[in-house]
């Protein structure tokens, strides 16, 4: 798997932060400054030699409209992501293949669903014999094992203990459920010092261990870490075709802000994923 990299093109009239996201075939635009249009003429210059099918462009609240213009097209609001502005996100597409999605009224369908069933935000408590805990370095091989188990494609490489050592050494959170001394679930915050925001992501829990609400919990638990370091802005992206996962966040006070189509690879195929977000400065202190 060739991994992801980050570049930066300066000129005359922008500088713009670009991720490659070869894995997922996908070309992000996380940061920039100056002039738009002369931006999105250049990155289509830089396209044209490259594999990417997909554009992604973290735009400014002021500049979205203009990126209508160019072909782009909104798909989710993130509110409050940097430092308490929000972000839209915009997308374009090179290939119809990957604008178009075949499960997109499934996915409405199961929103709906996650509506009907309602905001419940109490957590079950779990049986004595798992233990729930912030993770540690000592944990990244079995918490590699896990998302092995649990995923057969990933949008990141999550099933290499390196990586997941990689990704807490960058500021990453990872809460955990032991069970006879097996990691049998998890999740974690990708924290954003900068824009002061953390994603909430890489959550898996063990078929056998699905019944008890421990991921509810786990997220919870990482609530609770980010207010601690003053973090308020708190989103995630979740796989539209799973109505638990989706129905874990409505109920935790997450408000559904769109959808990324095909946006990653994940199970075997690219998904569709919703962008779920909260405000946790509106929660009281627990």
């Amino acid at each position: 798997m060739k991994l992801p990299e980050n570049k930066r093109l300066i000129t005359a009239q922008y500088t713009v932060d670009l991720f490659l996201d070869h894995f997922n075939k996908r070309l992000r635009i996380d940061y920039y400054r100056g002039n738009v249009k002369a931006i999105v003429s250049g990155i289509r210059e830089f396209l044209k030699e490259s594999k990417f099918t997909k554009v992604i462009f973290h735009s400014k609240p002021e500049h979205w409209k203009e990126l209508l213009q160019y072909g782009f097209e909104l798909e989710a609001i993130f509110k409050g992501y940097n430092n308490g502005t929000d972000q839209y996100t915009m997308a374009f597409y090179l290939t119809n293949e990957r604008r178009t999605s075949e499960d997109w009224i499934k996915e409405d369908e199961i929103l709906a669903d996650v509506y009907k069933k309602g905001r419940d935000s109490e957590t079950k408590e779990a049986p004595e014999n798992y233990i729930f805990r912030r993770a540690t370095k000592k944990d990244t091989d079995k918490l590699a094992m896990l998302y092995r188990k649990v995923f057969k494609v990933y949008p990141t490489p999550m099933n290499e203990p390196e990586y997941v050592n990689k990704v807490m050494k960058a500021g990453s959170i990872f809460y955990l459920v032991e069970y006879n001394d097996e990691i049998v679930s998890a999740a974690s915050a990708d924290v954003n010092y900068t824009y002061n925001n953390a994603e909430l992501t890489d959550c898996a829990t063990l078929p056998e261990h699905r019944k008890y609400g421990l991921m509810k919990t786990l997220l919870r638990e990482l609530e609770g870490e980010l207010k601690k370091e003053q973090i308020f802005c708190a989103f995630s992206i979740a796989r539209s075709l799973s109505f638990g996962m989706n129905s874990v966040f409505y109920q935790l006070g997450y408000h559904y802000t769109g959808r990324l189509r095909k946006n990653c690879y994940i199970y075997d195929k690219l998904e569709d994923m919703n962008v779920w977000v909260k405000d946790l400065s509106m929660e009281a202190s627990d």
